[in-house]
């Protein structure tokens, strides 16, 4: 049997874990455990020639096992692997003591920490005894890449995965791509009309001959795991002929059937068949199948479409008897960028939001100022006057503990914007009222200035309620902002024509559903949780699938394409590669044992287990790529046929043993 020979590294970590815990002495009495042959410390061990010292060593003196107390496993235990593969042994011939984060930075007390960072070494020694080398295996990855949601952020991912000449699926679930960022009219700072900056771009994501583009579609199932998943959506029926109809918008203008339009924000009103907007990628009407009056009265009521469609895009086999396709692919890597939806204020009653016609939210006022919106960029009131006055209310569903308690980030910037445009365009008397002022961008302070010298009058404190309830003659025929100013120290009634809220970004409503196809996970404050804040900030801790832009939390534009950047950085990093490196610490069956009782199954978080038949019974399989070594099926096996490579019972059991010893 070959001779146990292991190395004990203890890093000071300067002085965190050094400034509490005696390193000196630990490493002095690891030298003393059993089948330990050296036993050094040094001041950074993840540096160069801290690793050096352990490639060395193994070496020179035949090291076969190697231990290393230092910080978080979770940092830094993939750098002393490397360093034991690249001295000539299994990386997994290696165990890591966290004596910082478990140990130095939760103690005060030296001896104690000391102590116990030798309780940590020696449980660590005894368990590593027990280490076996694993093999890590290459499976192939599927080139392809799927992006869901087609606003800024996956347009941005898929035009730089697609320029890399990969196929790209870009799932979006409205009639058109653009997202939120076509309903603005100008973006901050710079005040860049939104419009020019987006249509070039979706234009390039309608013709690129690596992009298909499945608008008004859904992603319903997805399995596999990264380099091979399958993919399942629902495209749904537009009730027209795509391939026939030109966009030429003469169903939409005989068609005498209305509703408020989404995309106007309410302000407007669309027809049953319409085509989203002038921009609209792809540019194809739609039918709205619960609006259209031949469709719900089985084509005995109008079909004006079908007469006035040259085109003869809209039949009345399209109308009755389109329905919606399923389309299934296979991709290597996800991206999901599906944005975010606006806070609804008329859940804070005492703001009026619904209550009085000219108390609008922030998408609704970024639709009046656009010159190609209902109102052909003019700010007006319900009744067709410019405003004289306006108040604009900051933090409206954010920084509250009642609604959001998180900040939108975004809401101080476009909150001055639109004093600037109120300024400009309606030459008003504006009144900005919020908490703090918070201008965290390139420009963003600079604009804040601006603004400031523009004559706009900011108040500093919270309103606390919104009412017609007039109590002068000054105040007759007005919306009376009542609150606090914090400044002077006073509550103020500032009467006025209209309030702007600037509501909260928040999760979109469909955020549990998604999390659940995509078996990601959510915050607490329901938008998707990424694999860690500063360290991997766009991947999830599915592998294979990321997040960008508002899916992930509030960010600005900027910010946005960014993380779409990255995202798409992310993809081509392993395409390139062309294969997917699997962790060899993951669990595996004895079929001989398994009773087939699916509980493993069922209990899997990475849907890495799957029953199949195995000489007349059914046995749980395990799906190297997709686990992830949690352990949850090994701890719930009744019949104990899953175990774990690495974690077996005998190394677990030595490293108990050794701590109460």
């Amino acid at each position: 049997m070959e001779e146990i020979r292991i190395g004990v590294y203890i890093c000071q970590c300067g002085l965190n874990i050094a400034g509490v815990v005696n390193v000196e002495e630990v490493a002095k009495y690891a030298g003393t455990l059993p089948n330990v042959v050296v036993s050094r410390h040094y001041r950074y061990m993840c540096s160069d020639p801290g690793q050096d010292l352990i490639k060395k060593d193994i070496q020179e003196l035949g090291l076969n096992r190697v231990v290393v107390a230092a910080c978080s496993p979770k940092m830094h235990e993939p750098t002393f692997r490397k360093a034991v593969e690249d001295g000539g042994l299994n990386p997994y011939l290696y165990e890591h003591a966290n004596i910082r984060e478990h140990c130095s930075w939760v103690h005060d007390d030296k001896k104690l920490a000391t102590n116990k960072a030798k309780d940590l070494v020696r449980a660590a020694v005894r368990r590593v005894y027990y280490h076996e080398p694993l093999v890590i295996k290459e499976a192939p990855l599927n080139p392809n890449v799927l992006v869901v949601g087609g606003g800024i952020a996956g347009m941005q991912a898929a035009l730089d995965i697609a320029n890399g000449q990969h196929k790209v699926y870009l799932v979006e679930k409205d009639p058109s791509i653009g997202g939120h960022m076509m309903q603005l009219d100008r973006t901050f700072p710079t005040l860049d009309c939104s419009e020019c900056i987006l249509t070039p771009k979706m234009s390039d994501v309608g013709r690129h001959p690596f992009i298909e583009l499945l608008a008004y579609s859904e992603v319903e199932e997805v399995s596999g795991s990264i380099g091979n998943f399958k993919v399942k959506v629902r495209k749904k029926a537009r009730h027209i002929d795509e391939s026939k109809c030109i966009g030429c918008n003469v169903c939409e203008e005989k068609c005498p059937w209305k509703t408020d339009s989404e995309f106007e924000m309410g302000l407007a009103k669309r027809k049953a068949v319409y085509i989203p907007f002038a921009q609209a990628v792809p540019h194809l009407a739609v039918v709205d199948p619960n609006l259209c009056a031949y469709i719900k009265s089985d084509g005995k009521k109008c079909g004006a479409c079908i007469k006035f469609c040259e085109a003869q895009a809209i039949t009345p086999e399209t109308l009755l008897k389109q329905t919606d396709q399923i389309i299934e692919f296979d991709v290597g890597t996800i991206i999901i960028a599906t944005g975010y939806d606006q806070f609804d204020p008329s859940v804070i009653p005492h703001y009026g939001y619904g209550k009085y016609d000219n108390v609008l939210t922030g998408l609704q006022f970024e639709r009046m100022t656009c010159a190609a919106g209902p109102t052909g960029g003019k700010i007006l009131l319900k009744d067709g006057r410019e405003p004289e006055s306006v108040a604009i209310v900051h933090c409206v569903g954010s920084r509250d503990q009642n609604y959001h308690e998180y900040c939108s980030r975004v809401c101080c910037m476009y909150g001055l914007k639109y004093a600037h445009l109120i300024k400009e365009l309606a030459k008003a008397d504006v009144y900005e009222f919020y908490i703090d002022m918070r201008c965290f961008g390139e420009g963003y302070e600079e604009f804040y200035k601006r603004l400031s010298e523009e004559g706009v009058n900011f108040i500093r404190g919270k309103v606390a309620k919104i009412t017609d309830e007039a109590l002068s003659d000054e105040e007759k025929g007005k919306l009376i902002v009542v609150g606090e100013d914090t400044l002077l120290g006073k509550i103020v009634r500032v009467p006025v024509d209209m309030v702007i809220l600037c509501s909260a970004l928040e999760a979109r409503s469909d955020a549990e559903n998604l999390a659940k196809i995509f078996n990601i996970n959510r915050r607490a404050d329901g938008f998707f949780l990424e694999r860690h804040i500063k360290l991997d900030p766009v991947a999830t801790p599915t592998d294979g699938i990321f997040i960008a832009g508002c899916c992930e939390g509030p960010r600005d534009i900027p910010d946005t394409v960014a993380q779409a950047e990255a995202t798409a950085a992310k993809a081509l990093s392993l395409i390139s590669k062309g294969t997917i490196t699997t962790e060899a610490a993951i669990s595996y069956v004895d079929e001989t044992i398994c009773s087939g009782c699916g509980i493993c199954e069922a209990l899997c978080p990475f849907q890495a287990i799957e029953l199949q038949p195995r000489d007349g019974k059914r046995v749980s399989h395990v799906n190297e790529v997709a686990c992830k070594g949690c352990g949850a099926c090994s701890a719930a096996c009744p019949s104990g046929a899953i175990a774990m490579h690495h974690f077996t019972n005998e190394q677990i059991l030595a490293q108990v043993e050794a701590l109460f010893s």
